[in-house]
């Protein structure tokens, strides 16, 4: 794997790159102090992975950026961060993820790790290519990480702190309001701040109501109804979260959230779509981009963990993920099909065991989509 460092001593200290160097001998590691020597490095050999510091002597960092993207869209491109200068918007539009400085070592070689294990997960060149390409992604939820950040950080973050927390986002803020007072989360009493929306709710709701209203609240290709997308995968992340034991819940429930955000991006076709069956038979080279993998890869390039990449991108295929037991991948087979009136794998349940409560299942699955009488 080819890791290629663009800019100077102050944001990339010799001993950090010489860390990255040792650390696996498959690793080719470079580090260049300009663009243009970046630039021309990257027309003459692939990279896999370019890092580049937000100032360089020759160019601004979003140039360079726009050049990988160009030459090699299959790279992954990582820009770093001052938390006291916020990068230009062009930057935040060509980078698929964000380090902040001082660039800590952990940090850096969990970001390579990852992108490796993704790599290795999702290895169909177009895949990358095609991901590589298109000119605006949907934006990493900050909002949202920034929240995450804040619980792991401390755990007696308050309902006080996470309110404003959100509130620093007035967009994210209203929405997530909006979302709260909805039939399916509000059961008829008003929420009318967001310290009171944590206290009701709890962290967990919250946290995949904040990812809902970032990942869902973006611009979406034409024909893609946003709103009708976004109900879905709340509806499915509430289902998924029922189907797992409580130490894995939050982790089903926030794949099953983010599974269909590959229907966000251009130039890819629903999987669970009769009408696009066919295209699984097509030559690898003809097929159309499914939107299960091309979302699993998104999420990889945003450094989600690696169970919700792997269960995105096996959503409709649960036999082909890592762990032969019913987890995360299964319950986001099962949620997603039952929230979009799609088949489930029965023979897939038979073997990890769970066939036996898929009829328990379809009643959930019906009382959340308001198609069943609910309990007395």
């Amino acid at each position: 794997m080819r890791i290629l460092f663009v800019g100077g001593e102050d944001s990339l200290p010799p001993d950090l790159i010489d860390l990255v160097g040792g650390m696996d001998e498959s690793w080719d590691v470079q580090c260049v102090g300009d663009g243009a020597t970046a630039t021309a490095l990257a027309a003459d050999l692939p990279q896999d992975i370019v890092v580049v510091a937000p100032m360089l002597p020759d160019m601004p960092a979003a140039t360079l950026l726009g050049q990988i993207r160009t030459l090699r869209p299959e790279t992954s491109r990582i820009a770093l961060v001052r938390s006291s200068e916020p990068p230009p918007a062009r930057v935040l539009s060509l980078a698929h993820r964000f380090l902040p400085l001082p660039l800590g070592e952990e940090v850096l070689l969990e970001a390579i790790g990852s992108l490796e294990e993704l790599r290795d997960l999702l290895g169909d060149p177009r895949l990358r290519e095609h991901i590589g390409r298109i000119d605006q992604l949907p934006s990493p939820p900050h909002t949202y990480l920034a929240l995450m950040h804040a619980l792991e950080a401390d755990d007696d973050t308050s309902a006080t702190d996470i309110a404003r927390l959100i509130s620093g986002d007035p967009a994210i803020a209203a929405k997530v309001l909006q979302l709260c007072n909805s039939a399916y989360f509000s059961a008829g009493r008003s929420i009318t701040d967001l310290r009171m929306a944590v206290t009701r709710l709890g962290i967990a709701t919250l946290r995949n109501l904040v990812l809902a209203s970032e990942v869902f609240g973006q611009a979406t290709q034409p024909g893609v109804d946003r709103h009708a997308l976004q109900q879905r995968a709340l509806l499915a992340s509430q289902l998924a979260r029922r189907l797992l034991p409580e130490s894995s819940a939050e982790l089903g429930a926030t794949a099953a959230l983010l599974a269909d955000i590959g229907l966000l991006l251009p130039g890819v076709h629903d999987g669970r779509s009769v009408a696009d069956a066919a295209c699984e038979g097509a030559p690898d080279g003809d097929a159309p981009l499914g939107h299960a993998e091309a979302g699993a890869y998104l999420l990889g390039l945003w450094g989600l963990p690696m169970p919700i990449i792997e269960a995105v991108a096996f959503q409709r295929a649960p036999a082909r993920a890592g762990t032969r037991s019913f987890w995360v991948t299964g319950a986001v087979h099962v949620a997603t099909s039952l929230v979009a009136r799609v088949g489930v794998d029965e023979d897939y349940l038979r073997r990890t065991g769970v066939l036996d409560r898929l009829g328990d299942w379809r009643t959930q699955a019906d009382r959340l989509l308001g198609t069943a009488p609910q309990p007395a």
